[in-house]
Order: C-alpha cells, then structure tokens, then sequence
C-alpha cells in the first residue's frame, strides 16, 4: 500500500523565492535533523521516468531515519500498538504529488503483552517525487511526525527541505537497497518461492477468521501482516497455525481473528492487504473477502 500526497501548486513568487535557494543549496541529502535518541534527513537520488518535453518528471528520493542502538520506529500499520508516521510536504515548490514507499517492516515486542510492526536501528523510506515541471528547480519539504520507542514510547518531529532534480548521485546505492526491501505487488498465487496461495474465512469462538497459507523455501522464516481497507481497521497479527494434513513442506499457514473493525464495517465484500515478509524477499497482496 503506498500513501500518495496531492500538492498543491506553487506560486509563480514562491517558486522564483525558491529558485534562488535551489540553484545554492543543491545537494544529495539535507543536514541530519536530531532529536534524542534518532536523527532524520532527506536523500536525493536520479530521475525514474520522465515526459517528452519535458513538462513533468518522477524523481527518486527518500526519507533516512537513524535510530539509536535498540530503539525502533513504526510501520504504515503499527500493529497491536504504536503510532504510524505523518507526512506532510504541502510546503514544497515545483513538486505535483509524493509517493512514500515502505520497505518490509519486522515484528518486535511492544513492552504490553503484544506486538508491533516497525523497523529497529536505521531505515530509509524511498520517495517517488513527481515535478510539475522538469526544467524548473524543486524543492522538496517535509514536515514529519515519528514516534521512536526504547523501554518508553516519545513522540519526534522534523522539518526537512531539500532541492531536487533528478540528478542525484551519492545516496542512490542507499535509495536502490531500501527500494529493493520494498515488497513486490502480486497476485494471490504469484510471486515465485515466496507467495501467498490462499485465503479463506471461517467461524471462530468469538470472531470469524482467516486462514492465509502461504508458499516458501524449506526453514525459511516468514512473517506475514494484515491491514484493512482503511487506516481504522486494527486487525490483530497473524499468527502461525498447523498446516492442513499432507501439505507440503514448504507450505505455511496463518490464522488471524476478525477484530478490530472500525464501527459499521462489514467485513464481507473488505478488501484485505496481506505483506508476507522473508530475509530475501518481500510481497504484498490484496484479496477480497467472501
């Protein structure tokens, strides 16, 4: 799932403002902005695609988040507790539309009795930055809200700007490793040795249930994760189940309950987004419930 961000466009006095910064400062990242215990900034990478004369163009870019030895940081989902990061770049000049992209997160002990969804140590999310106008400066702001958590949780924020252009050199080793942890968007069955083959819904005890099976390599580990159609669904995390009778070696299942819906959600006819993460791969599928 990707978070896409409409920009409004800049004034002609803002950009001509901005021209003279970008035109200074160009560079391939931004100071480290620091806050205890983490440190953010942004990266600027090469040009992805752009449009026959030059009207518009998608940049690759990103946002680095160092964190201090055993400290972690959210997902788009958090998992059973946490707080996902904000994005805000409304502020940039000569940039249509951001596109944030999430490399595979981990699940860690949340310190309550449950588990959260996140990254430990560093990560950089990659951006696909769109311009209105390729032959213009840009300037990419950011204003981000984090939260980073030790034995306690604390609240983070930073105010980030960069000039990009596509020509970027420096930090696209970085940027490509992040993109490569991105997971790969496929159909229920594909994806190669790591895939999701089958989902179904059955009763539970209290709630309905899901069964996820999915394939990998023999002693492969395999985490699998689950959002629902919108940001206020809190489904629980999967969790391993037996496998059914005779089924193959490299066959895993998962069973999660039904909870968690937002009130006046049916979850007939909901559309589920499964993230099935190994060490090497990582893929994500969305099936329609029955």
């Amino acid at each position: 799932m990707m978070v896409r961000l409409a920009l409004a466009q800049s004034t002609f006095a803002t950009v001509a403002l901005i021209s003279v910064c970008v035109a200074a400062h160009a560079q391939d990242s931004s100071p480290w902005e620091e806050q205890p215990h983490a440190a953010v900034r942004l990266l600027a990478g090469h040009a992805l695609t752009s449009v026959e004369g030059g009207s518009a163009a998608v940049w690759r870019a990103g946002i680095e988040i160092r964190l201090d030895p055993g400290w972690k940081t959210y997902w788009r989902y958090p998992g059973d507790s946490g707080v996902p990061p904000t994005f805000d770049f409304a502020q940039s000049a000569n940039i249509k539309a951001v596109t944030v992209l999430w490399p595979a997160p981990e699940r860690f002990a949340d310190g309550a009795g449950g588990h959260s969804i996140g990254y430990i140590g560093d990560v950089v999310l990659p951006l696909d930055v769109t311009a209105h106008d390729v032959a213009k400066p840009a300037l990419l702001r950011l204003k981000l809200n984090y939260a980073i958590c030790g034995k306690l949780c604390v609240p983070a924020e930073a105010d980030l700007k960069l000039a990009v252009s596509g020509a970027g050199g420096a930090e696209n080793s970085a940027l490509s490793a992040a993109q490569a942890r991105v997971p790969r968007r496929v159909p229920l069955g594909a994806g190669g040795d790591l895939a999701i083959t089958a989902v179904s819904r059955g009763s539970g005890a209290e709630h309905d249930r899901v069964v996820v099976d999915v394939k990998a390599p023999v002693g492969v580990p395999v985490e699998l994760f689950v959002e629902g159609p919108t940001p206020e669904w809190a489904l629980p995390l999967p969790e391993p189940f037996s496998p059914a009778p005779g089924a193959t070696p490299t066959m895993r299942r998962f069973v999660f309950a039904l909870d968690g819906l937002p009130p006046g959600a049916h979850a007939e006819g909901a559309t589920l987004t499964l993230t099935a993460v190994s060490p090497h791969d990582a893929i994500e599928v969305q099936s329609r419930l029955d």
